[in-house]
């Protein structure tokens, strides 16, 4: 094992804690809805950017570049003045959702350079103008622009005009679990020497003002000068003893040190109060040469050590700190050692992944894995939130409004959430979503697997679930129903560990067993009429139906969803397959398992039986070839004829076995081939029966119907898109779809790029961009159709192209064009960056990657939130699998 798996092995086996420490502070706490205690839910307006700097957080924490213990009681990361703007940069600014005429948005230049598993080593860039910080510009222009122009970005100010900011690096280096070195270099990129403020903060999460009862009763924990200003003691009655100790300034010379208390100056916010010390004193001290506002004592629960580098041009400057409990202090904080751990840890980040990713990545592949696999680290937040008391309010703060209880959550009482949690993007989406997570989980499993399944069990615990069933979607509402696809990373999670030789049966059953509430919460509320057709609202997929699928219908009627239907199919195959493995494992049968394995059979029949042929032809059109939503009336439904993903997920749905496994379990095989026997109309529209090549398999779609939608998703002017496969066809271009109701016309376009419309908030768009976890799943499902039907079943890629291959032929294609996104093409150009000349020309910006939400239907340029490294970092499974089959051996 390389020495980073060793450590992931002692944390795993709990012989040493070497995740405690990591980069688990938030990038956004202010305008967050666990933030935000307003009588109508108006989370962006109740905890502005402009409060942030003076307010006490009530639930976590946020900073730049910055690390904290994984119960963040402790947090450490950088604030910057360049002398110009008007507040010290401490954290991430970025547009809330009114302000961005795409939704909120962060405005900052930041990057995802390296991490390791346990966090040994970490490595982080912030990019930071020299001149004033166009606050104002960015919010008024962006609110000046419409929907259909783009975002209005930093870059697009000239604040980083001819190369005049800096590059600010971070750096965090363990030598054992509770000693961490930091290394901070600011380098100029300008053509003159400019001046940094430079300041180091160390500060305890504020849990004594509110005199809440959930958190463990500590005393007010305090920081306090030690060693005539060298080093910064830390006492917290949980956390223990600590220190922070401060290298010199480059010059040679000792930096002063600032303390003050991490509360808000409620004289600034609300005009009361009295004199003190408050969270923005740094600010005050520095900006407003206001010397009182810092503590003389050396005493507080905030500090840091104020640099002031003047840096010429082209150079760069390095602070060195090192954070470190007493019980595992080193003989010196600095000297050789220091920078001798730094490159050992270096060198053996480089090890790990050099032995988790294929040797025949070239230099670009490697360096867009890397920082994939930074970025999914990188966005794993300490979250907390106890509903119960975020509704009630706390004893030292005023009752809530009573209000507030009809706005969002108060059917989720029992949540209690203070955990290291994988984020979609810990600025935009600095809190779980719960489909997003599951996707996560599959880079996840290829360098963590623990982690992995430790998070697909933890959103299963009773402490997340819902007492009926439901997973919480996310914290604006955790009632929102996603895609059920948890089940699906959990089989995905067991197998890529299992594929390493661990077959955890303890994790699979536990998971199966939480599931199956789960499930049982999904037949009993999503299937209105009892018929095996399921309308979920909108599923994650936000503004993709031609209307707010979460609402009534402006119709009447109910909404028939072929993703809907899609989704559970896909999800009875699953722990069809889960069963399966459970009922056989141990050598001998388990016949509980192996009952339930029939029940899922017996389930999946019925929904395939359903969507293809209830009332006639189900959810499918013949005439089309396609699959689409519809309205049901009391003797009649209306499709809905779009042409999404919608229509495409059935084919997610296909499960195969091999036939001496399915013989294995007699009870489960009699059932497999009553049916085959007794229900012989079934073969005309799925394919459950068929046995081939020694195989199995059960679909959704027949064979004829999975050819005629392949015909329609490989066509290049429908769904297959340079980078992968469009949202939406792109025939909507030229015929947009239409529908009249009650006098209202509602319309669905073909729309690349950003979203045109404000459903859902307008931030996201799924009517014609990439999305990456689609395109897993449908690449997922053609290697398993292949896997049955081998060669003999082939399709033109792309369509009308004359070109003819197998399946597995196409998926390797469709993950060829999704890589393409991330690497550079033959003019140095990465696609998902558009036609921006800094990436592929300027040296400090070329080899930089950023993961974002969604892509451009026809560019690939990224859109949505920028660091979104969670789903989007299933990229990163394309790279790898591209070449694990040049090499002979698919994962």
């Amino acid at each position: 094992m390389t020495a980073e798996q060793e450590r992931l092995v002692a944390d795993d086996q709990r012989t040493a804690n070497w995740k405690r420490w990591g980069p688990y502070l938030s990038e956004r706490q202010w305008a967050t809805v666990r933030e935000d205690y307003s009588a109508e839910g108006t989370v962006w307006d109740y905890f502005p950017h402009d409060h942030a700097r003076s307010r006490a957080y009530r639930w976590g924490e946020d900073g730049l570049l910055g690390i904290t213990d994984r119960e963040c009681r402790l947090c450490f990361a950088l604030a910057l003045w360049n002398g110009k703007d008007p507040i010290l940069k401490e954290r991430l600014f970025g547009l809330t959702g009114p302000e961005g005429n795409h939704g909120e948005d962060v405005k900052e230049e930041y990057f995802y350079l390296a991490s390791t598993p346990t966090h040994s080593y970490l490595k982080g860039l912030y990019k930071y103008p020299q001149s004033a910080f166009p606050y104002e510009g960015l919010v008024d222009e962006n609110h000046r622009r419409t929907k259909r122009e783009p975002e209005f970005e930093l870059v697009d100010t000239g604040a980083l005009a001819d190369n005049r900011y800096f590059d600010v690096f971070a750096e965090y280096a363990k030598r054992a679990p509770d000693d961490i070195l930091i290394r901070l270099t600011l380098a100029n990129r300008g053509p003159e020497e400019a001046r940094v403020h430079l300041l180091p903060t160390l500060w305890f999460r504020n849990t004594w003002s509110w005199h809440c009862l959930h958190e463990c009763i500590w005393p007010k924990p305090r920081l306090q000068r030690e060693q005539e200003g060298r080093m910064i003691a830390v006492r917290h009655e949980s956390l223990g003893r600590f220190h922070l100790a401060l290298g010199s300034h480059p010059d040679g010379s000792r930096p002063p040190l600032l303390f003050t208390e991490n509360e808000s100056n409620t004289q600034r916010l609300w005009d009361s109060g009295e004199e003190g010390f408050f969270k923005d004193a740094f600010h005050d001290y520095i900006i407003a040469g206001r010397r009182a506002a810092v503590n003389r004592r050396g005493v507080g629960t905030k500090a840091a050590a104020h640099y002031i580098l003047d840096i010429p041009a082209g150079e760069a400057r390095t602070v060195k700190l090192r954070l470190f409990s007493e019980a595992e202090a080193p003989a010196a904080a600095f000297g050789a050692e220091f920078d001798r751990i730094f490159a050992t840890r270096i060198s053996e980040n480089d090890a790990f992944y050099d032995a988790a990713s294929p040797a025949t990545l070239d230099d670009d592949q490697r360096n867009v894995v890397r920082q994939g696999y930074a970025g999914l680290l990188w966005s794993k937040q300490f979250y907390h939130l106890v509903v119960a008391d975020w509704l009630e309010g706390d004893p030292a703060m005023p009752t809530p409004p009573a209000g507030r209880r009809q706005v969002r959550n108060s059917e989720w009482r029992h949540l209690y959430s203070r955990d290291v949690i994988s984020m979609p993007d810990k600025w935009e989406y600095p809190w779980f979503a719960g489909w997003d997570l599951a996707f996560h989980m599959i880079p996840f499993a290829q360098i963590d697997p623990d982690f992995a399944k430790s998070q697909l069990i933890l959103f299963l615990r009773e402490w997340y679930m819902h007492p009926n069933g439901q997973l919480p979607a996310y914290e604006f509402a955790f009632g929102d129903v996603n895609p059920p696809v948890h089940a699906w990373a959990a089989w995905r999670v067991y197998k890529i560990a299992a594929a390493r030789g661990d077959r955890d049966r303890d994790f699979l059953e536990s998971a199966f067993q939480k599931l199956l509430l789960n499930f049982t919460w999904w037949v009993n509320r999503k299937d209105v009429q009892g018929k095996n057709i399921f309308s979920g609202g909108f599923l994650g997929l936000d503004n993709i139906g031609v209307f707010d699928r979460s609402k009534p219908l402006p119709t009447g009627g109910v909404l028939q969803q072929a993703d809907g239907t899609a989704w559970m199919g896909f999800y009875c195959g699953t722990m069809l397959s889960m069963a399966m493995e459970l009922a056989h494992m141990d050598g001998r049968i388990h016949q509980a398992y192996e009952d339930m394995a029939s029940k899922f059979l017996e389930h999946f029949i019925q929904i395939a039986d359903a969507i293809n042929s209830l009332c006639g032809d189900g959810l499918w059109d013949e005439q089309d070839g396609f699959y689409y939503d519809q309205i049901r009336f009391d003797h009649s439904s209306v499709p809905l004829k779009i042409r999404s993903i919608v229509g495409l997920l059935p084919l997610i749905t296909v499960e195969v076995y091999d036939e001496e496994t399915l013989k294995r379990l007699p009870g489960f095989y009699k059932r497999l081939v009553w049916f085959r026997n007794f229900r012989r109309d079934l073969p005309n529209h799925i394919t459950h029966y068929e046995h081939h090549r020694g195989r199995r398999m059960i679909a959704l779609p027949s064979r004829e119907r999975l050819q005629r939608i392949l015909r329609t998703m490989l066509d290049e002017n429908e769904f297959l898109a340079p980078h992968g496969i469009r949202s939406v066809s792109k025939f909507h271009g030229a015929h947009p779809f239409v529908f009249e109701a009650n006098g209202s016309t509602h319309q669905v376009d073909y729309e690349p790029g950003e979203s045109t419309t404000e459903l859902f908030g307008g931030n996201s768009n799924w009517r014609g961009p990439v999305w990456l976890p689609i395109n897993y799943l449908l690449i997922e499902a053609l290697e398993r159709y292949h896997h049955f039907y081998g060669d003999d079943f082939t399709v033109e890629c792309p369509t009308g192209s004359g070109h003819v291959v197998t399946l597995d032929k196409v998926a390797r294609e469709l993950a060829r064009r999704v890589a393409t996104l991330f690497l550079r093409d033959e003019n140095g150009r990465r696609p998902c960056f558009g036609d921006a000349a800094r990436w592929s020309d300027d040296p400090y910006w070329r080899d930089l990657v950023l993961f974002n939400e969604y892509f451009h239907g026809e560019t690939g340029r990224g859109l949505g939130a920028s660091h979104q490294t969670g789903w989007t970092a299933l990229a990163i499974r394309h790279i790898e699998d591209l070449h694990r089959y040049q090499e002979g051996a698919p994962d």
